[in-house]
């Protein structure tokens, strides 16, 4: 049972205060109350805190926290379970700059929908719209790590989503085939000799740059011709498990990449981690290194390039010439190897599992593109059959 009632006292300056009580009692029988300046508010909350008290929803303010310390719990928890050292910084970057100073005081008992929807307004207005994602999306697991541990009985920011249009969904690069090839002949003639063969493994196994920086010998299997995921290098170029499980896979390779690396075994400078591609002082190598002194040396010596550009303006060197720099990062490749299966009309699961995403869903959106071009090319070679041979 609820009830309302008027409650009138005297405030230490003489002045004769007036407030509504909500009397009530929660899912576990306590009584509980709540104090508002007008009737009206106290009817509308009473409404919506029977109704939550009678699905399980309802968390009474005294037995909440605020968003700040729900926000502690979640770093601490990101800790103890050993998240890596960037990905813990970026969580804490979201809770100190902008979670905290947009709503770090507000308990999580008194969160509603239309305040989160606020809040993702007010992210997209102040942030561009992936930081905005990003922050949004640690604000939710910040309340459903609270809700876990009791302190709230539902995650409205959960149900609150940050829907992108259609024209601002990034295009993905990928690399022409026939830049591809003056890459792989760049880096045969290249005087690095691990040139070659990261060059192959990035364009035809795909390898996320971590992957490769991060990548040991004992995953090369050199007989069956496949590369095994179990491992990867984080941005401080720690070594640790992939970032999901997905990311555990095994990947075939054509014979110029097991040539390659047979070769490169053999010259390759033991390290203490075992390392396919190590740095000169025989550690995990750089993102900046592999991207920029290897991967993007292959590039300008095949004349793959783009003009550097800074504040609109070309970037001249000290004779007044463009100064050129790589066109495409390690990640494009990427893309490019999953392009090429898809040509071949690899089975979407099959490039997923390949790419090691934790989705098709991801795939889809990635390369969604791709598949519909394969299954027009493949209607097209059909309808020129029919016409031709009649079958």
């Amino acid at each position: 049972m609820t009830s309302i009632r008027r409650r009138t006292w005297t405030a230490p300056n003489g002045e004769e205060k007036t407030a509504w009580l909500v009397d009530y009692k929660d899912a576990a029988g306590t009584r509980r109350a709540k104090q508002f300046d007008r009737k009206k508010d106290a009817e509308a909350w009473r409404t919506q805190a029977t109704h939550d008290v009678s699905k399980g929803l309802h968390t009474p303010d005294s037995q909440s926290i605020t968003i700040a310390k729900a926000a502690e719990l979640w770093i601490k928890r990101g800790e103890r379970e050993n998240l890596e050292v960037s990905t813990l910084a970026a969580y804490r970057q979201h809770v100190k700059l902008h979670i905290v100073p947009l709503c770090g005081d507000r308990k999580l008992s008194q969160i509603t929908r239309p305040m989160a929807e606020g809040w993702r307004d007010d992210l997209m207005d102040k942030l561009s719209r992936p930081m905005a994602s990003r922050v949004l999306r640690s604000l939710t697991a910040i309340i459903s790590e609270a809700q876990g541990r009791g302190h709230v009985a539902q995650n409205v920011v959960a149900g609150v989503k940050m829907r992108r249009a259609k024209r601002e969904k990034p295009k993905i690069v990928i690399p022409t085939k026939a830049e591809l090839k003056a890459v792989l002949e760049a880096a045969s003639a290249s005087a690095e000799p691990m040139a070659h063969p990261l060059a192959l493994l990035a364009i035809f196994a795909g390898l996320r740059a971590s992957e490769l920086r991060g990548l040991p010998w004992r995953c090369i299997d050199l007989k069956a011709g496949t590369v095994t995921v179990d491992q990867r290098a984080d941005l401080k170029n720690v070594i640790g498990p992939p970032k999901s499980e997905a990311g555990h896979r095994t990947i075939p390779l054509p014979s110029s990449a097991i040539n390659a690396l047979t070769a490169w075994k053999l010259a390759c400078p033991p390290t203490d981690q075992d390392i396919v591609f190590p740095s000169l002082a025989k550690r995990v190598m750089s993102h900046q290194y592999m991207n920029v002194n290897i991967m993007g040396a292959i590039q300008i010596a095949a004349g793959i390039t783009d003009p550097v550009v800074k504040d609109g303006k070309l970037a001249l060197d000290k004779e007044q010439q463009p100064i050129m720099a790589q066109r495409y990062t390690l990640h494009d490749f990427r893309h490019a190897a999953a392009s090429l299966w898809i040509e071949q009309r690899v089975n979407p699961k099959r490039v997923q599992k390949w790419m090691g995403h934790s989705s098709i869903q991801v795939t889809f959106d990635t390369y969604g593109h791709l598949f519909d071009q394969a299954d027009q090319d493949n209607a097209i070679a059909a309808a020129i059959e029919m016409e031709i041979l009649g079958r």
